[in-house]
């Protein structure tokens, strides 16, 4: 049985200075709200009394990139299919009818791909209830049906959810999660998972994120082929199929390319909405800064590889390893006081330097998540916004 209540701890031995900062950042938030947070409580529900289906008339944006996505990865597949059949001489509907087969067969069994690729264990009612409670009272502001609960047993701090419809969603958490946040903090994670649910854009990023893969494993086993297929020197035919083949890798490997910008572009894109949908949706932007800090420094610390699910996460392990390695092999330079230990102050001015690094900017193109100083100045915004007073529903997603 899990416990309702958890303690921030340490996932392993740290010498760098930075988890003091993230301790630091949790204990600032825990017991009694202050009363700017008892304000922000307030203008939530405020909000929240307003129909929230106007929430997605601000969703222009995020709905037009969700579109864009399906029918430009679509048809950039496609071609690469038309072209294809044409160069080993084949009907050209076979290229349509191979593109709509993927992705309903991408749709169909996706969910079980991520069920088993993450090794989750689904709750049962009563189980956690505390859990279930944060879920149940979110969902019920958020007019969604509360999806199903899961536990993934890893260390790591992160959620994510996934699914073909709202109806059959799973909502997963990883223990981690709920032994390194507080409860404010695992409140503000479930609300960012639940403007997934919200927006629709799981099932979006469930349908296309397999279609880059095809093409890199079409462009990979064509290489191979290619490479140890034998001499076709002396042989005229032999050597036409090769060149077609090579054609057809490196087409194979521009999809890919092209694909998966589109789908990580789409990611970058969802997180931000998600972020600005638990801000408002809890009225505690703060805790979700707080949440990512610790995320960003859990995963960072994480020794195991990265997963192909990590699409699906509220934190991206490799972004979080990259962000905090530069920022340790630079400890020196950012510890302005000299303490031996990065304060909050110094830590933001850390994170925004390295988010403009000429290796970060090129990383980040090909990250399925922002940087996390970038969730953060989003989430303050908001923040400020909300102290004013003057925010209302159709200002949700004004600083995405």
């Amino acid at each position: 049985m899990w416990s309702t209540h958890f303690t921030l701890q340490p996932p392993i031995r740290d010498e760098t200075g930075i988890y003091e900062f993230v301790h630091a950042i949790g204990e600032k938030h825990r017991g009694a709200p202050s009363p700017k947070v008892e304000k922000n409580a307030y203008h939530a529900a405020a909000f929240l009394d307003s129909r929230l289906g106007d929430l997605l008339a601000r969703l222009s944006r995020l709905k037009f990139s969700m579109t864009s996505a399906i029918l430009l990865v679509s048809c950039v597949f496609t071609l690469f299919l038309v072209a294809v059949t044409l160069l080993l001489n084949l009907p050209v509907v076979l290229a349509f009818l191979a593109t709509l087969l993927f992705l309903l067969l991408q749709y169909l069994i996706g969910p079980a791909i991520v069920r088993g690729s993450t090794h989750l264990r689904y709750l049962d009612q009563g189980e956690n209830p505390w859990l279930e409670s944060i879920v149940s009272e979110l969902c019920e502001k958020s007019d969604l049906e509360p999806p199903k609960l899961a536990i993934v047993l890893d260390r790591t701090p992160n959620a994510f959810i996934f699914g073909r419809t709202s109806k059959d969603a799973t909502l997963a958490v990883h223990e981690g999660l709920l032994r390194q946040l507080n409860k404010d903090e695992v409140r503000a994670v479930v609300g960012h998972e639940l403007g997934h649910l919200k927006h629709k854009d799981y099932f979006v990023v469930t349908m296309l994120s397999a279609l880059p893969l095809l093409a890199y494993w079409i462009a990979w086993g064509i290489f191979q082929t290619v490479r140890w297929g034998g001499s076709s020197s002396n042989n005229e035919k032999g050597g036409s199929v090769k060149a077609a083949l090579f054609i057809v890798a490196v087409l194979a490997y521009a999809i890919y390319i092209i694909t998966l910008l589109l789908v990580k572009g789409l990611s970058r894109l969802r997180e931000h909405y998600a972020d600005a949908f638990s801000a408002y949706i809890t009225g505690q932007p703060r805790q979700l800064q707080s949440a990512l800090t610790k995320i960003t420094y859990g995963l960072s610390l994480s020794p195991k590889p990265t997963t192909h699910a990590r699409t699906f996460y509220i934190g991206d392990p490799a972004m979080a390893k990259l962000e905090f390695r530069r920022i340790v092999e630079k400890r020196e330079a950012y510890d302005l006081d000299r303490d031996g230990v990065l304060d909050e102050r110094e830590l933001q001015l850390a994170m925004e330097r390295e988010a403009g690094s000429a290796i970060y900017s090129s990383n980040r193109w090909l990250s399925t998540h922002p940087p996390t100083y970038r969730r953060i100045l989003l989430l303050r915004e908001i923040e400020e916004e909300m102290n004013t007073g003057r925010y209302s529903n159709e200002r949700v997603y004004a600083h995405v």
